[in-house]
């Protein structure tokens, strides 16, 4: 797919086809890649990774050859860019300017990815999902500075042509350089005007956001859609017992959060690289989340025993935030996972507090019914309120998933309400506003008569909906767009 490559002349330009969506695209591209495997690898070598051996010649910019590398491991192997990309500037020690233009280029060649492929298809004779690879890969980058950056054109084209040579497509570098030359024929703002007019989300995600706002969209969608597409700040998360997040802003540089006790805002570092997060009195937490795992512990429970319950627990981070709490109070944590890689992470994060991790199906996890005094379900859902640190996700992504998320989200809630004792509390959170992953599930809950609703907006900041529940928002308040209700068990 490498040759015969020809881009539209900018004064015979036809209708713009649509291309293939990306999710298509990655499912095209995994059906060639299994196909090229079985053809060529013994049975069980399993799926062929992106190795140092096949990396691309050095064009002699080390942040866009990073950049170049992460979109394409994510777009072809699947890969997570907030994993990919720190470890490869850390790796070329790529620092300062130059790791903040890898940074921007990454990730927002991705959150714009779909837009992207509009105006590449509307410049290529071929259809998007038919492009190489690679050469897509350097065609979204070269694309993404011209519409986006204050990056000369020639420059935008020149670096990306050659980040295709280098890739071993020469045969493409005549069309690479085609398409991104017609993209710049057009003035920017008719690109945008025409393909992202909703700050970069696919239509059912601007839906599925106004439906969540309710009343208030007419006023805020687009401001939700904006800072949806914003670059987060990290937010640490300061270990009760440990350290204070007071302390933390100072031997970090960072400032303290506005709603959690334990929050402090680093603008920019590693803080994989960090002293306190490596001996554990710290971790990498957005500060809503920390709020949810906090609501736990402090909502009132009669005869309280201490025996508290995360049912979805991995990673861990919720875990780690509990059972520091829990060390202070004199409780413990029962913390359960179904795959047992991440429940490795979970004992990694929790280390020496009073945390058991078992590994089960939280829809049935052999545990003792009516035994807890609290339980968090913090549901496995879209993500759609996490889009900042996944911006790819959003063209990943598709509605049919939501109907088989609501299945699973129903049961693991009612296997909580089996097993927390009568009165005991249950808090269901999820990282998402799709009103059917949220409220949908919790009224279903409570329309069964086991359990009542109480207001959980005491234990969350300001402007969080009408209650009872809370729904966060990025815009409003700087967190992922996390929800959270408050149940308690009626005898």
């Amino acid at each position: 797919m490498s040759g015969g490559f020809r881009s539209r002349a900018a004064g015979r330009r036809q209708e713009p086809k649509r291309p293939t969506g990306f999710a298509e695209q990655q499912k095209q591209q995994k059906q060639q890649r299994q196909q090229k495997q079985q053809k060529k690898q013994p049975e069980g070598t399993g799926r062929q990774r992106y190795s140092v051996k096949s990396r691309p010649a050095s064009i002699g910019d080390a942040p866009r050859e990073a950049a170049f590398e992460t979109v394409l491991r994510v777009t072809r192997d699947g890969a997570f860019a907030n994993l990919t990309l720190p470890g490869l500037l850390r790796e070329r020690k790529i620092t300062g300017r130059d790791a903040a233009f890898a940074t921007e280029l990454t990730y927002g060649t991705l959150r714009t990815m779909g837009v992207l492929d509009e105006v590449i298809g509307a410049n290529s004779s071929r259809p998007v999902a038919q492009i190489n690879p690679e050469v897509l890969a350097a065609l979204r980058l070269g694309a993404y500075q011209v519409l986006y950056m204050r990056v000369e054109n020639h420059a935008a084209v020149d670096t990306s042509v050659r980040l295709v040579e280098a890739a071993n497509q020469d045969k493409a570098k005549g069309f690479a350089n085609g398409v991104l030359r017609s993209i710049t024929r057009t003035p920017v703002e008719e690109w945008l005007a025409k393909f992202d007019r909703n700050h970069a989300h696919p239509e059912w995600i601007v839906k599925s956001f106004a439906a969540a706002l309710g009343d208030a969209a007419e006023a805020e969608l687009d401001s939700a859609l904006k800072a949806d597409s914003e670059r987060p700040i990290v937010h640490l998360v300061a270990r009760p017992g440990e350290i204070t997040a007071e302390e933390l802003a100072l031997t970090t540089g960072g400032r303290q959060g506005k709603y959690s006790p334990y929050a402090v805002y680093l603008e920019e570092g590693d803080p994989g690289q960090l002293q306190e997060v490596r001996d554990g009195l710290a971790g990498v937490q957005d500060e809503g989340s920390q709020l949810i795992a906090r609501a736990l512990a402090e909502v009132p429970v009669d005869n309280d025993q201490g025996r508290w319950l995360d049912l979805c627990a991995g990673p861990g981070g919720k875990a780690a935030l509990t059972g520091a709490i829990a060390a202070i109070d004199g409780a413990h944590v029962d913390a359960v996972e179904v795959a047992p890689h991440r429940a490795d992470l979970i004992r990694k994060a929790v280390g020496n507090l009073p945390v058991t991790v078992k590994v089960a199906d939280g829809r049935d996890p052999g545990l003792e019914a009516g035994s807890y005094d609290r339980v968090l379900v913090d549901a496995p859902c879209s993500g759609l309120g996490a889009l900042r640190r996944r911006p790819e996700a959003r063209w990943v992504k598709t509605e049919d998933d939501i109907a088989e998320l609501n299945t699973l989200q129903s049961e693991l809630l009612a296997s909580a309400v089996n097993l927390a004792k009568p009165g005991g509390v249950i808090v269901y959170s999820t990282c998402s506003p799709d009103v059917r992953e949220t409220r949908g599930i919790v009224d279903k809950q409570k329309a069964l008569g086991n359990v009542e609703e109480l207001d959980a907006r005491p234990y969350a900041m300001d402007n969080v909906g009408e209650g009872p529940s809370v729904q966060m928002w990025p815009h409003r308040h700087g967190t992922d767009a996390m929800f959270f209700a408050v149940l308690r068990k009626l005898p």
